[in-house]
């Protein structure tokens, strides 16, 4: 796979991506990968920016290679995430859009949509992120003009 197993994977989600996010702890157990839980800690309602932050921070820090976001529908947890000038963070429904964010964006969080995919779906998707290289070449300087100063 091109993430290494001795990257910590950096895990976040709110309480609609919890059960999702669950079941995303023991594939990541079965692959070999460490996983730091960045929270929600339970089903109980609350509000993503708060994981979404604490895991881009890991992140940056760090603690963690990559990442994983899980909320609803994907999208109001990628936008947090995205908010940190070191996240590029793809949210992802197909293993392809899973390749392709990592192979011409270099993408470093996973994000997903907990009430739209089932787990065997999250799975395809994870193993075709992980296993992706980054491509490079003319991608680079695309990526170099998303940070903000």
């Amino acid at each position: 796979m091109a993430i290494s197993k001795d990257k910590t994977i950096g895990l976040a989600s709110d309480h609609a991506g919890y059960a999702l996010k669950c079941a995303v702890k023991e594939y990541l157990e079965q692959l070999g990968y460490a996983y730091h839980d960045y929270g929600c800690l339970s089903p109980e309602r609350c509000d993503y920016p708060d994981f979404a932050h604490a895991l881009a921070r890991g992140i940056e820090n760090g603690e963690c290679g990559y990442g994983i976001g899980i909320c609803g529908s994907g999208e109001g947890i990628s936008m947090a995430l995205n908010k940190h000038q070191q996240i590029r963070a793809a949210l992802c429904w197909a293993p392809e859009l899973a390749k392709m964010s990592r192979l011409h964006n270099d993408a470093n969080v996973l994000v997903m949509p907990g009430r739209y995919i089932d787990e065997s779906t999250a799975r395809a998707i994870m193993d075709e992120f992980f296993r992706t290289d980054f491509e490079g070449g003319r991608h680079v300087e695309r990526i170099r003009k998303i940070p903000v100063s």
